[in-house]
């Protein structure tokens, strides 16, 4: 779906209670645990996952996206009160990025990755360095192409180009450049697949590759089959489940098998795995259940 800071399609009256109850508690300073989740509470193996293992749960904050707009500091109150200490930001929401490194530091939080989209990168790629840096990123994610940026092979191959150059900038900056997959990159043009073309014309070492197993699994096609064609190349993961209509589902709710996709994180070179649910109904059980399901595959 399209990027940007929509309001979520779902039930509206839901949609207002739950900012209502949530918007009074953050005022009251009950934060999340007002909401019976505060501190789930975590169970002793859920804190040791957390703690020990390589890759710890995150979470992509376009999930939240209108709570964002309304505070993003009750916003990572609330995700970190899951249990989440890690996040992947999908714009910042008029916060300078000294107040976002603030809020995250306050709440134990980090953010080793950021969305930055293609005309913000291609505008001013200096600015969005110097704010990646201040804020604590390790990776800038380009994640979508609005539908006049992909309608010819000849433009995927412009974009592998300008992802080497500007891979190679923010490499020198001490961060690491990856674009994030939909179901559209694996539909062919001119007799060939924009993914491989986005895999094949980029440089690995600067370039590398966010893989949405949703939108992998949407278009019909197996993540194992990209980690085993360029092992290494996906260091982050957006983890979201599917429905039996092939509508969004919340982690370990949907059909997605995702252990055998786990079992190959390794080899994948997995680094980062944020839970992601596009449009949901209640996003406090979506982040919650993701939360849980994610330890788990990760333990």
């Amino acid at each position: 779906m399209p990027y940007d800071h929509s309001t979520l399609k779902q039930k509206p009256e839901l949609l207002d209670q739950q900012r209502r109850q949530f918007l009074k508690l953050s005022a009251l300073g009950l934060g999340v645990a007002g909401l019976g989740m505060a501190s789930l509470p975590l169970s002793a193996d859920t804190k040791a996952v957390v703690t020990a293992a390589k890759v710890v749960p995150g979470l992509q904050l376009y999930t939240l996206r209108d709570l964002m707009a309304k505070s993003v500091a009750d916003t990572l109150k609330l995700v970190a009160g899951v249990g989440y200490t890690q996040v992947e930001f999908a714009g910042y929401y008029d916060q300078s990025s000294t107040q976002l490194k603030k809020i995250l530091d306050s709440e134990g939080l980090s953010s080793p990755s950021c969305h930055v989209p293609l005309d913000v990168m291609q505008k001013d790629l200096d600015k969005v360095i110097e704010q990646a840096l201040v804020v604590g990123h390790k990776y800038l994610v380009l994640p979508y192409l609005m539908d006049t940026d992909r309608k010819t092979i000849d433009q995927y191959k412009a974009l592998a180009a300008f992802l080497n150059k500007a891979g190679e900038k923010i490499q020198a900056a001490g961060m690491q450049l990856a674009y994030h997959n939909h179901d559209f990159e694996f539909i062919k043009l001119s007799g060939e697949l924009p993914y491989d073309v986005l895999l094949n014309e980029t440089d690995a070492k600067l370039v590398q590759m966010e893989l949405d197993l949703y939108w992998v699994v949407k278009a019909g096609l197996s993540p194992l089959d990209l980690i085993a064609s360029q092992p290494g190349r996906f260091p982050l993961w957006h983890v979201k489940d599917m429905d039996k209509t092939g509508a969004f589902a919340d982690v370990g709710k949907g059909v997605i098998d995702f252990k055998p996709i786990f079992a190959k994180a390794e080899a994948a070179g997995l680094r980062h795995a944020f839970v992601e649910r596009d449009q949901t109904d209640n996003r406090v059980e979506t982040i919650r259940q993701g939360f849980s399901a994610l330890s788990k595959l990760l333990a």
